[in-house]
């Protein structure tokens, strides 16, 4: 199965954020997944959406209770 990957400046345009964001969540653990090929990071794109999607909320009291 060929997956889609991405760089870290592509995932950032995707998902509206920072390169400096995602360098930081991998540090913390709070972004989606991502794959270490030697110095480069990639993104799957199959990845990064389901963490969209389990990031989801209706309301940001149900966004307080996962935390």
């Amino acid at each position: 199965m060929k997956q889609t990957l991405m760089n870290r400046r592509e995932t950032s345009r995707y998902l509206g954020l920072s390169s400096r964001t995602l360098e930081k969540w991998a540090v913390t653990g709070e972004g989606p997944h991502f794959i270490k090929m030697g110095s480069r990071t990639a993104y799957a794109l199959d990845d990064i959406n389901d963490w969209l999607a389990a990031n989801r909320y209706t309301s940001t009291t149900a966004c307080r209770l996962d935390n």
